[in-house]
């Protein structure tokens, strides 16, 4: 499907865009930012993937992430999704900030009324990668991934899934076992159905304690974020990587919250240390 650049502005010597396209997988006309740094005609690039929170879209880390001068610097491409499909005939809880739009927690729902355009996850393992590697200088032997809260458990669940695939993993405050806290176990329960057998793959612990690993994680949370204790559950996270004998870098950040704040302090850190495993 072609592309309609909304946007496209001039930063760090690099080019950020703002895309939409019409998906197979959501069935849903879907926007997408990239930035592209500087560099050299016929060259392709390495990719860091962002995938954002609840209530979020594509726009929050694009205009609060603070990443383009690190991008730059690194010769990183950084392609930020939203977060659910959008329309008005896409179904919605509209008085729940936590589930339907802005909240597809980057599965593939098989419930009704959600499974004809909540496949979030299919649209950004397949379907996105695509779209991007056909219209972008990108090498798609070096990818990453990252994320914020519903976006950091986005990014752990689809590295534990596709290892092979992406050179390293990192998260913001990252929903780390959504099958034990009340956001997921609603969304879950929803889009997936009550049988927990099938929430295991889109459950970080849960996929490492069924022997799913990765090389290189590093996780920033804030120990003044509110969700920590009930939603968050970083600590789970650590013992199983413990148990299976995985060494993630989990630093946990005196007295940051869940906010922007919070991830734009520590971007560049991220970006640096993905670059350093893509090659870049």
């Amino acid at each position: 499907m072609p592309l309609d650049y909304l946007s496209q502005n001039r930063a760090y010597e690099g080019e950020q865009f703002v895309c939409s396209h019409q998906s197979r997988e959501t069935g849903r006309e879907m926007t997408f930012s990239v930035y592209v740094p500087p560099h050299m005609p016929g060259i392709k690039l390495p990719v860091l993937w962002y995938l954002s929170g609840l209530t979020c879209s594509h726009e929050n880390v694009t205009e609060k992430g603070e990443y383009r001068r690190a991008c730059a610097e690194n010769g990183i491409v950084f392609v930020a999704p939203d977060t659910s499909p959008r329309g008005e005939d896409v179904p919605d809880a509209a008085d729940e900030y936590d589930f339907g739009k802005g909240a597809g927690f980057y599965v593939d729902a098989t419930q009704e009324p959600w499974a004809k355009h909540y496949r979030m996850r299919s649209y950004i393992e397949q379907e996105l990668p695509e779209v991007i590697a056909a219209e972008f200088p990108i090498d798609m032997e070096r990818q990453s991934i990252t994320g914020h809260s519903m976006g950091g458990h986005g990014a752990l669940t689809i590295g534990l899934r596709n290892p092979d695939r992406f050179r390293s993993v990192s998260a913001f405050s990252p929903i780390v076992a959504p099958s034990q806290v009340p956001w997921g176990e609603k969304a879950l329960g929803r889009y997936l159905g009550e049988d927990r057998a099938a929430w295991r793959e889109y459950d970080a612990v849960a996929l490492i304690e069924d022997g799913a690993r990765l090389d290189h994680l590093l996780v920033d949370q804030g120990t003044a974020d509110n969700f920590l204790e009930e939603q968050l559950k970083t600590g789970a996270l650590s013992m199983a990587c413990a148990k299976a004998g995985m060494s993630p870098e989990i630093r946990m950040q005196q007295g940051y919250d869940h906010s922007y704040y919070f991830i734009s302090t520590f971007m560049a850190e991220h970006v640096a240390w993905h670059a350093e495993r893509l090659g870049a």
